[in-house]
C-alpha cells in the first residue's frame, strides 16, 4: 500500500532506527523483561539518536520534524516485540501535554530533558475508583498561598516508578457542576515531599514497562506547576487522547502483523504428520484471515495517520480504531500463539510474550466499551 506522506527520508530514518534497534535494545528484551524495568541508559541512548520527541522544535531540543518520524519508531518497536519500552508513551503521549498547554517557562524548563532522555514523563489519570470515568477522580489540589497541596492515590500508571515528572489529574474544585469542569493538571517532580512512589506492580504481560501505584501526602507543589489553566484539565484531557488513541491503533495493527509473520514462519517450517503445518486446510485458512484483518486494519490506521497529519477531527474513527485494532491484534495472538502448539507456551519463543503482552491492549487508553459507548454517543443512538 502507498502511503502519501512517506518519502525517501523516512525509509532512511526507518533504516537507522532499525538498525539502533539491532544494537541497542533487541539484544537486551529479555533482561529488561527479568528486571521489570527499562534502564535508564536505553532512554539516554534514544534520546542521544535524536528518537525521543522528534517532533519537538529545535530550541526544545527536538529535531523539529513531522509526527511521521514519531510512526515510524512506533512501528518499528511493536513490529519488533518491543512496544513495550514505552517511547510513545513518553514522546507522543506525554510530552504534548507540556507543549501544547505549558507555559514558556515550562516548556523550557522540562521538554529538554523530554527529548534528552533526562526527563522521563509519566501521566497519572486512573484511581482505584476512577479509569476511564475521568470527572470522578478524587485525588485534590487544594490552593495554599503560592503552592498546591495534592492528596489521593493514582494506580495503574505506565512509567511509574522511573518518571522524573508526572502529569497529574486532580480536582481543584470538588463542588462545581458538572464534575469535570474541578480537573486541572499539574506537573509534580520525582523528589517531592509527599509524592510516594508505593510499588510497582506485578502484570500479566508487558514487564519491561514498569507499572506503578502512587500516593500524594500533602504533597505541596509549587502553583507554577499547573498546566495550562485551572478547571480545564478534563478539557486538555480530551484533546489528547486521540493522539493517543491513534498510537495505540498503530501499536495494535503492527503487533499483530508481527504475530502473524511468527506464525506463518512457524507454521511453514514446522512438520506434523509428514508436511508442513501450514499445508493443513485449516490452518492455511486461518493464516488468511489473519492476514486479511491486518491488511484491513492497516488501511483503517492510515488513513487516520493521513488524516491526523492533514488535520481533521478524527474523533470518532480513532475511536472505532482503537477497539477494533485490539480485538483484532488479541485475535491474532490467539491463532498464531495455536499454530506453534505446545512451544508457542514456551517464554523462550517469540510469540509468548507477543500474547501476554498484546492482552492489555484493549483495556489501555480506553477499554473497548468506553469506545463503542463513545461511538454510539456520536452517533446520537
Amino acid at each position: 500500500m502507498t502511503r502519501a506522506w512517506f518519502q525517501e527520508e523516512h525509509q532512511i530514518f526507518r533504516d537507522a532506527f532499525r538498525k539502533h534497534m539491532e544494537r541497542e535494545i533487541l539484544p537486551f528484551i529479555d533482561d529488561w523483561e527479568t528486571q521489570r524495568m527499562v534502564p535508564r541508559s536505553a532512554w539516554k541512548k534514544m534520546g542521544d539518536q535524536g528518537y525521543l520527541c522528534p517532533w519537538l522544535e529545535e530550541e526544545y531540543g527536538g529535531a523539529g520534524v513531522g509526527f511521521e518520524y514519531s510512526i515510524i519508531i512506533n512501528e518499528e518497536l511493536a513490529l519488533a516485540n518491543a512496544s513495550s519500552f514505552t517511547v510513545g508513551l513518553h514522546s507522543d503521549i506525554i510530552a504534548p501535554y507540556i507543549h501544547s498547554f505549558g507555559s514558556e517557562e515550562q516548556k523550557k524548563k522540562w521538554l529538554p530533558g523530554c527529548a534528552s532522555g533526562d526527563t522521563l514523563l509519566a501521566i497519572a489519570m486512573t484511581e482505584p475508583d476512577a479509569g476511564s470515568d475521568l470527572q470522578a477522580i478524587r485525588t485534590t489540589a487544594v490552593r495554599d498561598g503560592d503552592h498546591y497541596v495534592i492528596n489521593g492515590q493514582k494506580i495503574f500508571i505506565s512509567n511509574g516508578m522511573c518518571c522524573d515528572l508526572v502529569i497529574v489529574a486532580v480536582k481543584t474544585d470538588v463542588k462545581v457542576s458538572p464534575p469535570w469542569k474541578g480537573v486541572s493538571l499539574i506537573a509534580v517532580e520525582d523528589g517531592t515531599p509527599g509524592f510516594i512512589k508505593a510499588k510497582k506492580l506485578n502484570k500479566m504481560g508487558a514487564h519491561m514497562q514498569d507499572t506503578a501505584e502512587l500516593f500524594f501526602e500533602d504533597c505541596r507543589v509549587p502553583a507554577a506547576n499547573l498546566l495550562g489553566e485551572e478547571g480545564q484539565g478534563f478539557v486538555y484531557l480530551m484533546q489528547k487522547l486521540q493522539r493517543e488513541r491513534l498510537v495505540a491503533a498503530i501499536w495494535a495493527w503492527a503487533g499483530a502483523q508481527a504475530m502473524l509473520q511468527m506464525g506463518v514462519d512457524y507454521a511453514r517450517q514446522r512438520q506434523i504428520f509428514g508436511r508442513p503445518v501450514s499445508r493443513f486446510q485449516h490452518n492455511a485458512f486461518k493464516i488468511v484471515e489473519m492476514a486479511t484483518e491486518v491488511e484491513l486494519g492497516r488501511a483503517f490506521v492510515d488513513e487516520l495517520i493521513q488524516d491526523h497529519l492533514d488535520g481533521k477531527d478524527i474523533t470518532m474513527k480513532v475511536s472505532m480504531a482503537k477497539w477494533w485494532t485490539t480485538e483484532m491484534a488479541n485475535r491474532v495472538a490467539y491463532h498464531a500463539l495455536q499454530l506453534h502448539g505446545g512451544y508457542g507456551f514456551m517464554e523462550e519463543y517469540p510469540i509468548c510474550r507477543a500474547y501476554r503482552d498484546v492482552r492489555v491492549s484493549t483495556i489501555a487508553a480506553g477499554s473497548t466499551e468506553v469506545m463503542k459507548s463513545i461511538i454510539a454517543g456520536m452517533m446520537k443512538l
